[in-house]
């Protein structure tokens, strides 16, 4: 609910909250970067961190499935590599 605060205040439209003044748009904050900071040493404190082995195990799948897929689309590639120069070529 919007109550004026004397006599000239008026609600600011959409149009003028979105005035562009030539640089990004940054946050309002009312800690400012050092308060930001604090915060975010705050919350990696609240972080569950995996085990190294946890960590290693983890990794070693992120690879597997990047070389998997690796192969299918290598595979996928020269199929459509030969169907394209069977249907140029036509067939010969």
């Amino acid at each position: 609910m919007f109550v004026p605060i004397g006599k000239n205040h008026r609600k600011q439209t959409m149009d003028e909250s979105k005035k562009v003044t030539g640089s990004l748009p940054m946050p309002s904050s009312k800690k400012g970067p050092r308060g930001f900071f604090r915060d975010v040493k705050l919350e990696m404190k609240h972080v569950t961190w995996p085990k190294p082995r946890e960590a290693t195990r983890l990794t070693g799948v992120v690879l597997g499935v990047c070389a998997l897929v690796t192969i299918m689309l290598t595979v996928f590639s020269l199929v459509v590599e030969v169907l394209l120069k069977l249907l140029v070529t036509g067939g010969k």
